[in-house]
């Protein structure tokens, strides 16, 4: 699938659930109950432990039924070693071009994180498929509003302090997508096999996201 066809469907879904910290014993049926739920887009963080492994582990458990990405991607060494064992997409906390340009060397979707206007041009001008607002939450809706005014051709996924409280608002001010960790991904849960939790945390959001 070609990236921006990878890209339309991350918009098209609204919710990616960002899994960090996971261990190989809770990776599978972590991101079995997000797809329970309707939360298919996944991210699994690459300063998690055995990030391949469990990028692996994932692709080969779910196929196509999940489109599956690496965050917290720092170089283009990590990105070349994520898209390599099953990651379908990059998103990074900053912006670096030669990670954009091996992911599109690639035909992956990037999403740079960025927080001023002037960095989520450049972000986009390197050829980024979307920009990663981050973090979301010291600005909140406010400055996601305020940038996508005078940028409104650039999709933006607000990450970071994302929730349940204010996904409605950040669709309403202009979100493409949003990315969304513990309040999708309780690691109390996780810890405590509760993973029924997870599955009505991402039914939740994904209501949130059906009515935009």
């Amino acid at each position: 699938m070609a990236s921006t066809d990878l890209a339309a469907r991350i918009a098209d879904r609204g919710i990616v659930g960002i899994v960090r910290g996971s261990s190989a014993d809770a990776i599978v049926e972590t991101v079995d109950a997000l797809v329970r739920g309707g939360v298919d887009v996944v991210e699994i963080t690459a300063d998690t432990d055995g990030v391949t492994r469990l990028l692996r582990d994932v692709s080969d458990s779910f196929g196509d039924e999940v489109l599956l990405g690496a965050g917290t991607v720092l170089d283009p060494e990590t990105a070349q070693a994520v898209l390599s064992n099953g990651a379908e997409f990059v998103v990074t906390p900053t912006v670096n071009p030669d990670v954009i340009e091996l992911a599109n060397r690639y035909g992956a979707p990037s999403f740079p994180g960025a927080y001023t206007p002037t960095e989520v041009v450049r972000a986009y001008e390197a050829g980024a498929d979307a920009v990663k607002l981050f973090p979301a939450s010291t600005g909140g809706v406010d400055h996601l509003r305020a940038v996508s005014g005078p940028l409104g051709h650039v999709p933006l996924v607000p990450t970071g302090g994302v929730s349940l409280d204010n996904a409605e608002a950040y669709f309403d001010a202009g979100a493409t997508a949003l990315g969304v960790g513990s309040s999708l991904v309780d690691a109390e849960a996780v810890a405590d096999g509760d993973f029924e939790r997870l599955t009505e945390n991402a039914e939740a959001f994904r209501r949130i996201a059906d009515r935009r």
